[in-house]
Parts: C-alpha cells; structure tokens; sequence
C-alpha cells in the first residue's frame, strides 16, 4: 500500500439514523479543514439534506448545496448523486449505497449504513471486500452508547 491513500472508513449506524450521525462527522470534517461531498444513489436524499443541513440544530448549520446549484464548487460539502468532485473535497461521505467510484482525490471516504437495513449490510459486505481489494486501507467503526468505537 502506498503512503497517503485513502483510507476507507465503515460507519456502522445502529442507535442513530443519518440525520443524527451526519452533520456531526461533517462538523469535525470542516474543523480538520476539510471540504466534503455527500455522495447518494438518491436524488429525493440530496433533497432532504440540502434543508436538514440548514436546521438539524437551532444555534448553527452546516454550510453546504446540491451539486446543481450555480456555485456549489465553492462550498465546503456538496451534496451529489455524481462521481465528480468539483470542490476539490478532502472527503467523501457514502450514504445509500452510493458506489466509492475512484477514491485517489480524497484523503477518506466514510461508508454509513444503517445497521437494521439487510440491504445495507449486504451491500456494505461487498463494498468492504472492493476497497479492500484494491488496496485501500480499510477500518470498521460501530456505533455504541458514548460514541463511535473501531471495531476492525
């Protein structure tokens, strides 16, 4: 494995949903530095973000805009259903089963599935086992009761 990869890391989502568990590892993201994309299989999930990230809590928001709105490239997490990242992102959020694509551009790539969807766990197997064989160093993180805990 070469210096500087991508590291591929599998959130395993068992006492949260999404709406919970997603705009607190974009908060610690952009506090690294980072920009981000948000990347789904579906459009109606890019839609529901876009207004969840704006009001998830009372005293702030994460900056943020779908891919198709005129500048998103400057925004700091861009929400898409595309491979492209045209905000240079440091990392790449993977939420409904959205495929990884090519991985180079990015520093990590973060996998949240859900841990009561079959479908999810089956394809989150399988994308564990395609990172994994093209080398990229892999780790596995589970939801408990005071936070995320490396499992793998």
């Amino acid at each position: 494995m070469s210096e500087g990869r991508c590291e591929v890391w599998f959130y395993h989502l068992e006492r949260t949903g999404l709406d919970q568990a997603l705009p607190e590892l974009l908060e610690k993201t952009l506090q690294r530095g980072w920009k981000a994309i948000v990347r789904s299989s579906v459009g109606e999930r890019i839609e529901h973000l876009d207004g969840w990230l704006w009001s998830y809590r009372d005293e702030s928001f994460l900056p943020h805009a779908p891919a198709d709105e005129a500048g998103a490239a400057r925004q700091p997490i861009l929400l898409t259903t595309g491979t492209e990242n045209p905000n240079a992102a440091d990392a790449l959020f993977l939420v409904d089963g959205a495929e990884p694509g090519e991985l180079d551009a990015f520093k990590r790539c973060v996998v949240l599935f859900d841990g009561g969807d079959d479908d999810q766990l089956r394809n989150a197997r399988a994308q564990w086992s395609a990172v994994k064989a093209r080398g990229f160093p892999v780790s596995y993180w589970k939801q408990q009761a005071r936070g995320w805990e490396k499992q793998a």
